[in-house]
């Protein structure tokens, strides 16, 4: 089976060198970075820098890119993959976008005789690398089975939410709600206890160990106690998802205030320059109200993780 990955970035890299490994596959990878095309190749892989240089014929196409312009310029648009694609080749497109966004690309597969999975994704980079996602997917039975192989490749947990495009993305935006407001909360509270003078590895040890624990505190903190602005995941996704999440409320008249507040931390934090560094570091926002110094800065508590 030819497959294909566009976007070789966190999660699509992780995803990608999971196909690799799944017998019976032959994966090419699809990036305009000549380095992550390199690192792909390396891992034994084909890479293309344009989804129009698809081996012709391909299967199966996986989309881990940013939004939905992207997704449709890549599936779609001139230097697109649809014309290389096979007769009834399947799309599952782990993009994080609105669900109209979803039922209009659904659409535009649907009239080139292409199968379609709406199939957000949850993870992160190291999910992604373990093969371990978690996939939020609707689409027919008969995509759902074309895209098997792919899915049970780069996935521990695939939920079939129904068959109409747009319930996977639903479902997506409104956990974005959660993972935003958790990661936006976990850096009020590090800030809080610096302000107040808190150890913040000590800080971190007995909420870890604790009942106000949350997966993204655990998780993100560390980044901010190894002032380690790397992005597993940026500051401008959460403007994005959260954006998606205010989007989504309005449509079905849902009040969403505490989704709504996080939004604005991380629109602050990206309004300061920090957009494109790690989401833990929507502490920034804080950091901006309250004049606190973070672990590795000067005059900064000392906060290491090692």
């Amino acid at each position: 089976m030819r497959v294909a990955v566009i976007g070789l970035g966190s999660m699509g890299m992780g995803a990608a060198l999971n196909l690799l490994k799944a017998a019976g596959l032959e994966v090419c990878g699809v990036d305009p970075r000549e380095t992550a095309r390199a690192e792909f190749a390396a891992a034994g892989g084909s890479a293309v820098a344009r989804a129009a240089d698809l081996p012709e014929g391909t299967e199966a196409v996986l989309v881990l890119v940013v939004n939905a312009a992207q997704a449709e310029a890549a599936l779609f648009g001139p230097e697109g993959a649809a014309p290389r694609l096979a007769p009834g080749a399947v799309l599952v497109v782990s993009v994080t976008f609105a669900p109209d966004d979803a039922r209009r690309l659904a659409a535009k597969a649907e009239a080139a005789g292409l199968l379609y999975v709406d199939a957000p994704v949850s993870g992160g980079a190291a999910g992604a690398r373990a093969g371990a996602m978690t996939v939020m997917a609707s689409g027919s039975e008969a995509a759902m089975a074309r895209a098997k192989t792919v899915l049970d490749a780069v996935a521990k947990k695939v939920w079939h939410l129904g068959e109409a495009p747009g319930l996977g993305s639903t479902v997506k935006v409104v956990h974005q709600l959660l993972a935003g407001v958790h990661i936006a909360a976990a850096a009020e509270a590090m800030a809080l206890g610096i302000r107040a003078g808190v150890d913040p590895r000590g800080l971190y040890e007995v909420v870890t160990g604790a009942a106000g624990n949350s997966w993204m505190f655990e998780n993100r903190m560390p980044h901010v106690l190894d002032a380690d602005e790397t992005p597993r995941s940026a500051v401008d996704i959460f403007v994005k998802d959260l954006g998606l999440v205010g989007d989504l409320a309005r449509a079905v008249a849902f009040p969403a205030p505490l989704a709504a507040q996080a939004h604005q931390l991380f629109v602050s934090a990206r309004a300061q320059g920090h957009g494109g560094v790690d989401d833990a570091f929507v502490i920034r926002a804080y950091q901006a109200l309250s004049g606190i110094r973070l672990p590795g800065e000067e005059g900064g508590p000392s906060g290491g993780t090692q």
